[in-house]
């Protein structure tokens, strides 16, 4: 049994490379038979890579079935949930794969989270077992009063090394005052290297890929609380094919992919991982992007597909002396997410690698990948792209989300495809308010072209309204970034007694630079209308983002107002030293 059907004759098809189907067959598969497919035709290929150690299909495999079975050991079973809390390591995708095997769900966690944030997420999903390493269990036994887990899997950072490198490992782990030793004392406990070594059974699970939850994704938060998104084994599936289609340039069973970015962001598990797996890639797992550790892994492995968002690739071009590692040029394929790619990072990543990097876009509710630039032929300036094969959009009025909206005119963004979420856990009102008779509202402001490429505006709730004037923070950070001495920048609405609200940017200057307040001003207004430019620039050394870096103005604005409220008449900003 197949599965597909996207609307025929959009106009956005003919711009589809020549190679790419505009409609995708999805086999009724759950995602662990597909990954299976790829260990029986690449079983000796390299899957895994962590500094050195590495996993081959059939031993990755291997673990992730005696994973299920320790699973199924302690009672754990279909539908049930699992928490993963990791950051990049081995660990995750054997961890993945052994509870999607069983049937249970995977609740995705920050390893950044801890007291609240992490027992908020625990008390909503109510997960039977975490699976965490030694250095994030002291996290855990704080909240397990509020937030009990009947069951942990804990795994030693070092196990995860080649031999050679574990007493190393567990030197710089003491030296960042990191605990090192397997936690004691706690009967539910488990031991990692026990459970990808226990042989016992996997009970059978045959749930139905379109009905069946293989991942709880937590929303971003950037704008209120998280909710979580129901993604099932479809949802998933469909968008690996999805992306796997786009990327014309893949030799299947030949890539290298270079995942930094965390496994913990949907991007990440659908593009850096499921899509690399299915296709028999070799995964090169780097725990955060550090760029100096980063350039070490490209020189070793030279990655041919290096998905990230825009924070990494800036960070990259920045590097100073990135001219000498020629294995750069290796990198041939490249999809932005997460956040708005501006535009002269992209030139610049591309002129450096030779390497081809576009922008995406998508949401943790669609899996997450909608709309990509095309790989061939025109790719527009500052779009997202068109919509992947199976998807359709369109662009509705944000008050009522009833009328369909002319081209060229800005409105909230719909989508609609296989890859859209089942609905939100236990929140049947939230799933209301976001899909209806099958279209997802993103919440994203955007105008479609007359080909059917999208630009994205900003956020509906993100809007500055400057005299009943529009103005959009993406637009104001783009002009921002090509400033030669921005680094990073962000912009957001603050209370203005005239105006109703007035701009105010946020920029981190690049190093051994000095901008001025007066100057950054000056250069906004110059390109683009004078109500749009910031009445005030705030100078930091870093911005608050998410663990996928996309900027939280929330956060921003929050400050903002409490700044002011504290000091109705602040001194005039000045650059960070």
């Amino acid at each position: 049994m197949v599965e597909s059907g996207a609307p025929a004759g959009p106009v956005w098809l003919s711009r589809y490379p020549a190679s790419v189907p505009p409609t995708l067959e999805i086999p009724a598969q759950l995602l662990p038979e597909v990954i299976e497919q790829a260990v029986h035709r690449w079983p000796d290929r390299t899957a895994l890579v962590y500094y050195g150690a590495k996993w081959s299909y059939r031993r990755l495999w291997r673990e992730s079935g005696a994973f299920a079975s320790a699973l199924a050991r302690d009672g754990i079973r279909a539908g049930d949930r699992v928490a993963i809390y990791l950051p990049n390591c081995p660990a995750y995708p054997i961890a993945l794969l052994g509870i999607l095997r069983l049937g249970a769900i995977v609740v995705q966690v920050s390893p950044l989270y801890i007291g609240q944030d992490l027992s908020r997420m625990l008390l909503d999903s109510t997960p039977k077992a975490v699976v965490t390493l030694e250095i994030l269990y002291p996290n855990l036994a704080k909240v397990r009063a509020e937030a009990p887990v009947p069951i942990l899997y804990v795994a030693r950072l070092r196990e995860l090394y080649p031999l050679h490198a574990r007493p190393f490992v567990n030197l710089v782990l003491r030296r960042r005052g990191l605990p090192t030793a397997f936690p004691r004392g706690d009967p539910s406990v488990r031991p990692w290297t026990w459970t990808v070594h226990y042989r016992g059974t996997i009970p059978e699970f045959h749930g139905d890929p379109a009905t069946s939850v293989a991942v709880l994704q937590y929303t971003g938060g950037t704008t209120g609380i998280p909710k979580a998104a129901m993604l099932t084994h479809r949802n998933l599936h469909a968008n690996l094919l999805q992306i796997n289609s786009w990327n014309t340039r893949r030799k299947s069973g030949e890539e290298v992919l270079l995942a930094s970015i965390p496994f913990f962001h949907i991007y990440a598990l659908t593009v850096a991982l499921f899509a690399g797996l299915a296709d028999g890639a070799t995964i090169v797992i780097q725990t955060r992007p550090d760029i100096p550790e980063l350039l070490k892994l490209i020189d070793r492995y030279a990655p041919t597909q290096f998905p990230g968002v825009p924070a990494l690739y800036a960070a990259f071009n920045n590097t100073p002396g990135i001219e000498d590692h020629p294995k750069i040029r290796a990198i041939t394929f490249c999809v932005s997410g997460s956040a708005p790619l501006p535009l002269e990072v992209a030139r610049r990543f591309q002129e450096l690698t030779g390497g081809t990097l576009i922008e995406g876009y998508g949401l943790s509710e669609t899996s997450p990948v909608t709309h990509v630039n095309p790989t061939e032929g025109e790719q527009k300036v500052g779009s997202i792209g068109i919509p992947v094969p199976n998807t359709d959009q369109r662009i509705v009025d944000p008050e009522t989300g009833t009328r369909v909206l002319p081209v060229g005119e800005v409105g909230e963004l719909d989508v609609r495809g296989p890859q859209v979420m089942l609905g939100y856990y236990h929140n049947e009102g939230e799933t209301r308010a976001v899909l209806r008779d099958g279209w997802f509202r993103t919440g994203d402001l955007a105008r479609l072209d007359a080909d059917g490429f999208a630009f994205i505006v900003d956020r509906k709730k993100d809007t500055i309204n400057v005299g009943g004037m529009k103005v959009y923070p993406r637009e104001v950070e783009e002009v921002l970034f090509q400033h030669p001495a921005v680094a990073d920048a962000a912009a957001i609405g603050v209370p203005d007694p005239i105006r109703g609200e007035a701009v105010k940017a946020f920029v981190v200057p690049k190093p051994g630079t000095h901008p001025t307040e007066e100057e950054l001003i000056g250069f906004v207004r110059e390109r683009i209308a004078h109500y749009k430019a910031p009445r005030t620039v705030e100078f930091r050394t870093s911005l608050p983002k998410t663990g996928v870096q996309k900027v939280l103005r929330r956060v921003l604005k929050e400050e903002s107002l409490a700044a002011s409220a504290a000091s109705p008449d602040p001194a005039p900003t000045s650059p960070a030293r």
